[in-house]
């Protein structure tokens, strides 16, 4: 059974993007212990666009699935809810809420000042079909 990416697309203004990548680095591994989890990144937009990719690899669509419903996840949330309201400093927690499908990364839990920090999320679903990695050198 191939591998499942998720990656969510996070549109983030410019005033933001220093809070939305101080929030995933103190999302304190969560997710890194969920059985089936494989892969994760945060990737900067360069130029020419304000989307960060957030890349997540699992062993399978029930891992990915199991994980969303776990108490970590759910923790995750809850945590970044209240720095959200204004309850202290959370670690926040680098994966969104799913709802009907659809998570909700930076919208719930990353914002600056209770505010999110990103203006629109959507997430894309791939499964594996090829992958790559280097050659051993001699």
């Amino acid at each position: 059974m191939p591998s499942v990416v998720k990656i969510n697309v996070l549109t983030v203004p410019e005033e933001m993007r220093q809070e939305l990548e101080r929030r995933f680095a103190g999302r304190a591994g969560m997710v890194e212990s969920s059985d089936g989890f494989e892969w994760f990144e945060l990737l900067r937009p360069v130029e020419g666009t304000d989307r960060y990719l957030v890349y997540t690899r699992w062993r399978s669509e029930e891992d990915f699935q199991r994980w969303q419903q776990s108490q970590a996840f759910q923790a995750g949330h809850a945590q970044a809810q209240g720095e959200a309201q204004g309850h202290g400093p959370g670690h926040g927690h680098g994966h969104g809420h799913q709802d009907h499908g659809q998570q909700d990364h930076g919208q719930q839990g990353h914002g600056h000042g209770g505010g999110p920090a990103a203006s629109a999320s959507e997430v894309w679903s791939f499964e594996v079909v090829q992958t790559a990695t280097p050659t051993p050198k001699p």
